[in-house]
């Protein structure tokens, strides 16, 4: 096995996972440039979604697939966006995208006081679209939501989250830093490990 589908075709993702698979010395081929369609993701937990996305892209491409779902789980909205976090700005009359993401969630968290939220990151991975064992990965950061955005790193709802024990937002840190300690940096180890042990 040396390549491995993304089943996205988010930039910031694609870059971070890049440099988190490196020791396999895998290719990690974004689905865009194999002319793999977008799945639908009409499930309420990001595992369902993740699983759906990577059986999307193997199913169109016959190679080993990894899909990321991920999210903002904000407590005082009962765990909300969460999956429907990359077009949460839509629903308040924005067009998707980040910047809208957190001008929309400041927007909506105006005078709330609790702003404990998680970054979560779901990855699994297939070898095959009807791989009865596919490989789950979770990875999970509880910060606040800050007041405003800081910092220029990142993407998604990093301006944001900031993260007590570095006293900044994921946006502040250097990418390094930023990749050893988030979300998806944790998913990321676990899931090198399980391909390590149960694939290669």
């Amino acid at each position: 096995m040396d390549r491995l589908v993304l089943a996205s075709n988010n930039a910031g993702k694609l870059a971070e996972l890049r440099a988190m698979f490196a020791p396999l010395r895998l290719s990690l081929v974004r689905q865009g440039e194999l002319g793999v369609p977008e799945a639908e993701e009409p499930f309420g937990t990001f595992v369902e979604n993740a699983l759906v996305k990577a059986r999307n892209a193997a199913q169109h491409t016959g190679l080993p697939a990894i899909a990321d779902d991920a999210g903002l789980c904000v407590d005082a909205f009962g765990g909300r966006p969460g999956v429907h976090t990359a077009h949460y700005a839509t629903q308040f009359g924005y067009p998707k995208g980040d910047d809208n993401n957190v001008k929309a969630l400041l927007e909506q968290m105006r005078g709330i006081s609790q702003r404990r939220a998680a970054l979560v990151s779901t990855l699994v991975a297939v070898r095959t679209p009807d791989d009865p064992e596919p490989l789950i990965a979770v990875g999970r950061v509880v910060g606040e939501i800050a007041r405003q955005p800081r910092g220029n790193n990142g993407f998604g709802f990093d301006p944001v989250m900031y993260i007590e024990r570095f006293d900044r937002t994921f946006a502040e840190l250097p990418a390094d830093v930023k990749n050893a300690h988030s979300h998806r940096g944790q998913a990321a180890r676990q899931m090198v490990e399980l391909i390590r042990e149960r694939w290669l």
